[in-house]
């Protein structure tokens, strides 16, 4: 694997959730849909032609990783669109149905400002369960909430901040029973985990291509053949008259090609960043000892994720201090905010503890030698920051 250049000379980079380098592989693919190959592909022409026949591919290959057919891929500007495309698309196309909507309080800003919105303008009625300590909804809870009036359980595959994966095959099994559909948010899990919609049981599936290294602004959503969505974008009748305007085959052929390389590397990828993850959470416990404490499921988390409270410190301070790092503290569509995170504190966590909150996520360049150095970097600057307290 060909390490991209802004990785060589650089900090330490932990932040694989926030947003992953595009793969050189990747940039390689899509440089020819940039210059070459232009047509607009619904041209009836031969570069018209060029065109569709790359968009078509990238479909497969997306359709591939998730273990759908390629007519239930419908590509977006990125995982928040695709989201708003599903849980609004969904909730309008079946209104006469139902108004309730079913979402957990840990969710992406994504889902949890469209449900408000479907509050808000259209009358839904939105149910927010709670997760418990380990930040998982309790699947009891699920059956409580759902009855004949819901029409949607929007529940994520894994949290963006602690890596906690979710019981979506049981919370499918309880939508299903009561004629309700499950979109589930999976830009954090597709291409980390297995993540395959006939096993998980989903309806409806987001991913996001700058979380597998492809670049910002293109997502997919998957949509189980047969349902109806209210398109959030109008006009044309592209991607299946879903989601208007003219395709970026570019970034379409980039989020293709990413798809491919993560499910030809999956099994290896999983094995390799569980291990790191692992080998990083011990350097810190022998750094500092008993001041370490998990955020998070213990083993139902991703493989890359390593979610910690510090004793004693404030996790910006620890970052701020630290510039041969490349990390965050939470989710990026946070970062910037001193309050403490809204995830730790639904799980329960002292606003102390949550304020003392590091996120370190590893991706396809993060080496054995990146990770004992980053935990002896991390140790000294949080015994200084101790000192000084």
């Amino acid at each position: 694997m060909n390490t991209p250049p802004s990785l060589k000379d650089g900090p330490i980079y932990l932040d694989y959730n926030a947003t992953t380098p595009v793969d050189p592989a990747v940039v390689e693919t899509m440089l020819p849909y940039l210059s070459l190959h232009f047509g607009n592909p619904s041209s009836s022409h031969r570069y018209g032609h060029r065109a569709h026949e790359a968009i078509d591919s990238a479909r497969l290959q997306v359709a591939n990783l998730l273990g759908c057919a390629p007519d239930e891929i419908i590509f977006t500007s990125g995982g928040s669109e695709s989201d708003t495309l599903a849980i609004r698309g969904i909730a309008l196309a079946r209104k006469e149905q139902g108004n309730n909507i079913i979402t957990q309080v840990t969710e992406h800003p994504a889902v949890l400002n469209t449900c408000r919105a479907l509050e808000r303008l259209h009358g839904f009625r939105v149910t927010y369960l709670p997760v418990d300590e380990y930040g998982r909804v309790n699947v009891a809870d699920v059956e409580a909430a759902a009855g004949d009036s819901t029409v949607l359980i929007t529940i994520m595959h894994a949290n963006n901040e602690t890596g906690t994966l979710q019981p979506l095959r049981e919370i499918a099994e309880i939508a299903h029973r009561h004629g309700a559909l499950l979109h589930s948010d999976a830009a954090q899990s597709a291409g980390k985990i297995p993540t395959l919609v006939n096993d998980l049981g989903v309806d409806l599936l987001t991913i996001a291509g700058h979380k597998l290294y492809a670049p910002k602004g293109i997502g997919a959503l998957y949509v189980r053949r047969g349902l109806q969505l209210e398109p959030v974008i109008y006009g044309g009748g592209q991607e299946s008259g879903r989601r208007a305007g003219t395709e970026n085959v570019a970034y379409i052929v980039a989020s293709g090609t990413a798809c491919a390389l993560a499910h030809e590397q999956l099994p290896e990828s999983l094995s390799r960043l569980r291990h790191l993850r692992d080998d990083l959470q011990r350097h810190l416990e022998q750094e500092l000892p008993g001041r370490i404490h998990l955020n998070g499921h213990e083993s139902q988390r991703l493989p890359n994720t390593l979610n910690v409270s510090v004793e004693g410190v404030i996790g910006e301070e620890v970052l701020a201090a630290l510039p041969e790092i490349a990390s965050s503290t939470g989710s990026a569509c946070h970062e910037g905010n001193t309050d403490p995170s809204p995830v730790l504190m639904a799980m329960g966590r002292q606003r102390e503890a949550a304020l003392g909150a590091l996120r370190l996520t590893l991706g396809r360049w993060s080496t054995e030698e990146e990770v004992e150095q980053a935990a002896r970097l991390l140790a000294r600057s949080i015994d200084a920051l101790s000192r000084k307290r």
